[in-house]
């Protein structure tokens, strides 16, 4: 875990294909992730200014999913977003750049229905943790490479786990940003009994959130209970590949112990926690991205000396 030396990352900036001394591990010390810029090279995050369009793909008896792609080789890079889906988020543009730079495949998506949440929580009637989960297996299966890493954000921690489990040929390999396994139903069992009973009587959980323009995100009770059908901390999680989780400290919606525990409960021997000591749970700041982008750039490294 580390989360020194990340102060002065202004002046530092990814560069593909390091020598093999900036090789990612933290036996080699934190600051082998970064190479300092060479005089005259060009800045690579306002670089993340191209954007794919969208296209939605159409499912039998399931609602059009709406995603972003860039055909590449393998292993591809499917982006899995948070609670509030933004395909042109800072993380998701910044993959989506790095993937283009190397010509690996790239997919970004939007879960079903949660347009709705801007418009209308009280609509959500539908949403499901189980729902979401067929949107990611949908690129999974139809619309990537034969190799995936996945990377999830927040929720979409939680749901990349469940697509490892149920397609471990095809997912390589697993970056969490801000993991939420389990964590709306963990939130939910951690209000007062009398809360919960309020909440199970009108049908309607009023979250708090800074994030919302209102303060608060709407849940239907409906949504907790179905979502108590797919936590996975209360066991082993059966993931063999390698796994990097990387958590802010000052996270107040997901605590980084959650992360420590995830780790603990994931059957991989390869797995890394990165503590951020100063990022919160958006995970956004430049040197958030730098770190994330150093990550899957280094699982792509590692994943092609184990095929070669």
């Amino acid at each position: 875990m580390a989360g020194a030396g990340m102060a002065s990352l202004g002046a530092w900036v990814p560069c593909r294909r390091w020598s093999k001394a900036a090789v990612f591990g933290f036996h080699r010390g934190f600051t082998a992730l970064f190479k300092r810029k060479p005089e005259g090279t060009p800045r690579w995050l306002p670089a993340c200014r191209q954007k794919t369009s969208v296209s939605f793909l159409s499912r039998p008896d399931l609602p059009k999913l709406a995603y972003k792609k860039l055909k590449g080789k393998s292993p591809g890079v499917i982006f899995i977003p948070g609670y509030v889906s933004n395909m042109n988020g800072t993380k998701a543009l910044a993959i989506e750049e790095f993937c283009k730079s190397l010509g690996h495949a790239y997919i970004s998506l939007v879960f079903s229905l949660v347009p709705l949440l801007k418009k209308n929580s009280y609509e959500m009637v539908h949403m499901a943790i189980g729902k979401w989960f067929l949107d990611v297996l949908s690129p999974c299966l139809t619309m990537c490479c034969d190799t995936q890493i996945l990377v999830g954000s927040s929720l979409g921690g939680w749901l990349m786990f469940h697509a490892a489990i149920a397609r471990p040929q095809r997912v390589v390999a697993l970056i969490g940003v801000a993991t939420a396994v389990d964590g709306l139903v963990t939130q939910f069992n951690q209000l007062p009994v009398e809360v919960k009973k309020e909440v199970e009587t009108k049908g309607v959980w009023a979250m708090p959130s800074r994030y919302s323009e209102d303060g608060v995100y709407h849940l239907q009770y409906s949504f907790i209970k179905e979502a108590e059908h797919h936590c996975l901390l209360h066991s082993p999680i059966p993931v063999n590949c390698p796994v990097r989780l990387l958590h802010g400290m000052k996270d107040d919606i997901i605590p980084w112990h959650t992360s420590i525990q995830v780790a603990d409960r994931v059957v991989s021997a390869d797995v890394d926690v990165i503590l951020r000591k100063h990022s919160d749970h958006r995970m956004k700041e430049k040197a958030d991205i730098q770190l994330l982008v150093y990550t899957i750039d280094d699982l792509i490294d590692k994943l092609s000396t184990v095929v070669n």
